[in-house]
């Protein structure tokens, strides 16, 4: 599904599911990949439970305006953040969710990616931690924004030996994963 040459990607969850982290890794992947980016993130302040938002607009030419006011690709890791940012999102757009713990889409008009992050990094990593790479495994396997290699790069830019190969493991993992 081709993306707009100008396209919004909001990651939503909450506080302690790596939702910046992983628009942190998405927004330098892209810049590694040639294209320009904004990244932005925000999150309760609470931090850990509340709700957590990472943004990333990614253009093959400038970028006007910082914000995502209309999100082509909305990725939620929690229920309360798909109802929170749905209002928010392209009815042509993309939806991808952690179908482990988003159980009600019936208000999304958009086409809904199911993707079992948190069961998939349980079961293969042993920590839930590693939902947010699985998830954005799918993201690039769905919307080809970036390469598998730029997201790899940028993994182990952040992540040094064993927490980098596990890190990008997860990410492969999502990349496996049936659409």
């Amino acid at each position: 599904m081709p993306l707009p040459k100008r396209s919004g990607i909001r990651i939503a969850g909450l506080g302690g599911q790596g939702v910046v982290l992983a628009g942190h890794i998405l927004g330098k992947a892209a810049v590694y990949d040639g294209l320009r980016v904004v990244q932005t993130q925000s999150y309760g302040a609470e931090a850990r439970g509340s709700l957590a938002k990472s943004e990333v607009i990614v253009s093959d030419g400038k970028i006007g305006f910082p914000m995502v006011r209309k999100s082509d690709v909305l990725v939620a890791l929690s229920q309360t953040a798909l109802d929170r940012h749905l209002k928010d999102h392209k009815d042509d757009g993309i939806v991808v969710i952690d179908a482990s713990i988003v159980k009600d889409v019936s208000a999304v008009r958009a086409k809904v990616f199911r993707v079992e992050a948190t069961r998939i990094a349980e079961a293969d990593f042993k920590s839930r931690m590693y939902a947010n790479m699985v998830m954005l495994g799918a993201v690039a396997k769905i919307t080809r924004l970036v390469t598998a290699a730029a997201v790899e790069k940028a993994i182990r830019d952040i992540f040094k030996g064993e927490a980098g190969e596990m890190n990008v493991a997860a990410f492969k993992a999502g990349l496996k994963t049936p659409l």
